[in-house]
C-alpha cells in the first residue's frame, strides 16, 4: 500500500503523542521534501522532533515534476502542492490529508484522501485506540486543529460514540 502524507496528519498526530498510529495503521508515509521542512519548522517553538526525524517508517522523496507543482502554488502551500503531486505520479492508495483546498484539488485529481479524522476512525475500527473523542478534544486543546460541531458530531456518530 503507498501512502502519501502532507504535513498536517504528521504534525497533529505527533503534537498529541499519537504519531505511531500511523505506522501501525499505514505501515510506511511517504512525504515530499518540503512536508519535512515544514515539520522542522516545529523545532522553531523548541519542539523536539526526532522521533520524526528517527521514523524508519517515514520516506522523504522529491518531487521531480516542478511544473505540476507549480501549477498547484496558487491555491495550495508547497508541501500540499508536492504531496499531491507525489501521491498522483505514485498512484498513492492513499493521500493522508486535512486542509479543504487540498482536499477538493486531490479528489479532482481522482486521489483517495483521508484526513486526521478517518485515520483516528480508522484507528478505533482496528482497535488501536478507545475511543476517538479524547483524541479529538486534545488536537483541538493542543494543536490548531479546527473542525465545525457539525462534523465533531457525526465523527462521534460514526465512531460510535452517540446516538
Amino acid at each position: 500500500m503507498i501512502v502519501v502524507s502532507d504535513t498536517s496528519p504528521i504534525s497533529n498526530l505527533f503534537l498529541i503523542g499519537e504519531l505511531e498510529l500511523l505506522p501501525n495503521l499505514y505501515n510506511g508515509i511517504l512525504i515530499p521534501q518540503s512536508v519535512m521542512n515544514e515539520l522542522k519548522k516545529l523545532e522553531n517553538f523548541d519542539i523536539s522532533i526526532e522521533l520524526i526525524k528517527q521514523a524508519t517508517w517515514i520516506k522523504c522523496i522529491e518531487v521531480k515534476q516542478r511544473n505540476e507543482v507549480e501549477q498547484l502554488l496558487g491555491d495550495l502551500d508547497l508541501g500540499e502542492a508536492e504531496a499531491i503531486i507525489l501521491a498522483k505520479n505514485l498512484h498513492a492508495d492513499w493521500l493522508l490529508v486535512d486542509e479543504t483546498k487540498g482536499r477538493k484539488i486531490a479528489k479532482n485529481m481522482g486521489l483517495q484522501i483521508v484526513g486526521l479524522l478517518g485515520v483516528l476512525l480508522l484507528a478505533k475500527k482496528e482497535g488501536l485506540i478507545g475511543n476517538v473523542k479524547p483524541h479529538v478534544d486534545k488536537l483541538m486543546k493542543k494543536t490548531k486543529f479546527r473542525i465545525t460541531q457539525e462534523l465533531f458530531d457525526r465523527v462521534l456518530v460514526l465512531a460510535g460514540e452517540v446516538k
